[in-house]
């Protein structure tokens, strides 16, 4: 009986020792418990910049030396590399509405980053159909979503990103 209580004891103990708040942590912050690995400048460039330019080589045509020549993504993988690109992006625009982002901006900041995730998912709709021309126009569409946060948030466009440094 008592060998029962002390494992009952002890069990409960780990338990409360497991799920208490540890202030020390990293990840204890007013943020929630998020780990911020990237700043602002950091994840456009090193994420949605790259994933957008995937989507948007994916649309229209280009006329060279050779001709006019399709965008549109070639078989299944071109396709799905088009979807995960717009779905990317979508999903950025929610990790933007965090507090890690959002904290200390305008409630423009989160207009932004919402219309981000509604043309992503647009575009990720217009990939999931096959739809070169939805592709090109949600692209379109996309563009002027970015500008229009670009314009009131980018203080200095020709500063390039700097690489994540672990903390």
């Amino acid at each position: 009986m008592i060998d029962r209580t002390l494992v009952g004891i002890a069990g409960a103990l780990l338990l409360a020792g497991c799920g208490g708040a540890n202030t020390s942590s990293p990840k204890a912050t007013a943020a929630g418990p998020y780990v911020k690995a990237h700043s602002v400048k950091q994840l456009m460039a090193n994420v949605v910049e790259v994933q957008a330019q995937l989507f948007w080589r994916s649309a229209g045509s280009i006329t060279d030396a050779n001709g006019q020549q399709e965008l549109a993504p070639a078989g299944d993988e071109g396709w799905q590399a088009t979807r995960s690109a717009a779905a990317t992006v979508a999903e950025m625009g929610n990790l933007l509405m965090t507090p890690l982002y959002a904290e200390g901006r305008g409630e423009d900041w989160t207009k932004f980053a919402q219309a981000m995730v509604r043309s992503g998912m647009r575009a990720e709709r217009a990939a999931a159909e096959r739809n070169s021309d939805a592709v090109f126009e949600t692209g379109g569409a996309l563009y002027e979503t970015c500008q229009g946060c670009h314009q009131v948030y980018i203080k200095d466009p020709a500063s390039p990103a700097q690489p994540a440094t672990p903390s």
